[in-house]
């Protein structure tokens, strides 16, 4: 039986995870329709729309070692990760709402706006999600519960991202006489970032509250400072980087996710081009497409826990990698050699969905397992140095995915600029687009993207801590916790009075 703290409630492990519907809302509309709607609709060339995209990724991704830092060692009437989660709200709504309004419509003007408020929504929600995912963390213990909770977290996670996607396309971006695409209506967009706004506040309002019961019974920092934290400095947040990266498990799970944000960068940029000028899909048919792989992964969800009782998280996280490069790579180089449905058939619909939805259950194997293997590491980090630092792990893995990914963004927006990918809302169908262009897109989209999975699989096979040297690990560091405890305790009995008793499975006094 593992050893760890008992099952959480499904009320609490759902609060939770709804934290991560609204981060999910945010991230899905800009990931899906910001790079379309500033160059194809705004006319922001290609290439100075995927620099202001991924520059303002790359920037983020330094702020969330800090972010990690400062929460790990932060301490208030209101733990460690609450106030910075409550704090992150009214930035991130505000930022998102300027960054889908523009005021500006030159190509510097648009480039400079867009570059300012994506970094502002990026940073205010890096307050948000670091923290987040490190009290997913800490709420359980036990090596198979860990995976519960983040599963819990990647279901709303997706839901919420393919709920922008839907909302926009089924809702917003409709065809209509005007606008046979309806993602190239400006003024849809508007509405739709109004609509989001509003329920991404309410999502993380509502699991900021809901978990505050929690902030008694988390680890509290190891050196308590008072209000703001001045020891969470720069050079502490290398330090603590650089304390990380000495462990050789989340060493090599630092390279491969990397390579894979990359892979997710160019893929989330180049998505909505893809089905509109290389699978010529209508709104509706994008919705469809939108929904089949977030089903996928929904459903998926609930098979990696039964998965771990009889494989390490290892094997579902290269698992999962390969299987999603092979669903990318199949339909683009089976179209290329005419071996595909043909565009405007229903028969493409069905197998491109069938592909997503496969590709889905398949990918979240990975992405639960990851965030599973990242709380074993900071047991494993804990009892090797004594530090509890469940943000520096995360700050340090979101600072390498936003790099990867902004890389991923400049990638896609350099890629069209390479192909001479013609811009503006003239581009209506592929009839508007060189062939020569759509064959160029289609390779960038598939074979070059998914290439990465090779060299990320590589790095996972490197990760060595299984469910036995876990186990271990625990068993220690409760025991460690328990003798800290007692010892705590009985210094200071008053007279006559009785040493308040550790609990046996978190090690924490009651």
């Amino acid at each position: 039986m593992s050893t760890g703290r008992a099952s959480l409630s499904l009320a609490l492990k759902g609060t939770y995870g709804l934290g991560q519907l609204g981060e999910g809302l945010l991230a899905g509309a800009i990931g899906a329709f910001v790079l379309f709607y500033y160059s194809q609709v705004l006319g922001l060339e290609p290439g100075l729309a995927g620099l202001a995209i991924g520059g303002s990724l790359i920037v983020d991704a330094f702020v969330d070692p800090l972010v990690g830092s400062l929460s790990d060692n932060y301490q208030s009437r209101m733990g460690r990760r609450h106030p910075f989660m409550f704090g992150s709200i009214v930035p991130a709504a505000v930022a998102f709402l300027l960054l889908f309004n523009p005021p500006v419509h030159s190509q510097w003007g648009l480039f400079f706006w867009l570059a300012s408020m994506a970094l502002a929504v990026r940073i205010a929600m890096s307050f948000y999600n670091v923290p987040h995912l490190s009290l997913g963390a800490e709420m359980a213990t036990n090596f198979e519960e860990r995976t519960a909770v983040v599963g819990f977290r990647q279901f709303f996670a997706t839901f919420g991202g393919v709920f922008a996607v839907i909302v926009g396309f089924m809702v917003f971006f409709k065809a209509s006489a005007a606008y046979p695409n309806g993602q190239l209506n400006a003024a849809a967009y508007q509405p739709f970032s109004f609509l989001l706004c509003a329920f991404a506040v309410g999502a993380i309002a509502w699991s900021a509250f809901g978990t505050r019961r929690l902030i008694p019974t988390l680890p509290q920092p190891a050196v308590r400072v008072h209000g703001t934290t001045i020891g969470a400095t720069v050079l502490q947040v290398f330090a603590d980087t650089a304390l990380a990266l000495r462990n050789r498990s989340f060493r090599w799970l630092f390279l491969g996710v990397l390579i894979v944000f990359v892979m997710v960068g160019v893929d989330t940029g180049l998505n909505i081009y893809i089905n509109t000028y290389f699978w010529e899909l209508t709104a509706t048919q994008m919705s469809l497409l939108a929904i089949a792989s977030p089903i996928g992964v929904m459903i998926g969800t609930g098979f990696t826990r039964v998965l771990h009782k009889h494989f390490d998280k290892r094997a579902s996280v290269v698992w999962g990698t390969a299987w999603w490069s092979i669903c990318q790579i199949v339909p683009i180089v089976l179209r290329m050699i005419d071996a595909f449905p043909v565009n405007h058939s229903t028969s493409l619909l069905v197998v491109l969905v069938v592909v997503r939805f496969v590709q889905g259950v398949g990918v979240v194997q990975a992405l639960v397992s990851f965030g599973s293997m990242m709380a074993d590491i900071a047991d494993e980090h804990e009892l090797l140095t004594g530090r509890r630092q469940e943000g520096i792990f995360f700050g340090a893995v979101s600072f390498s995915g936003k790099c990867a990914s902004g890389a991923g963004n400049m990638v896609a927006g350099f890629g069209l600029a390479a192909i001479a990918w013609p811009t503006g809302v003239a581009m209506r169908t592929a009839a508007d687009v060189p062939a020569a262009a759509l064959f160029k897109l289609g390779l960038l989209f598939g074979p070059i993207v998914a290439g990465f999975a090779v060299v990320a699989v590589w790095c996972y096979n490197h990760y060595t801590l299984d469910r036995a040297s876990h186990e271990a690990i625990l068993a220690q560091l409760i025991q460690r916790r328990i003798d800290a405890a007692v010892s705590a305790a009985t210094t200071t009995i008053p007279p006559g009075g009785s040493a308040p008793w550790p609990d046996a499975v978190t090690g924490q006094v009651r």
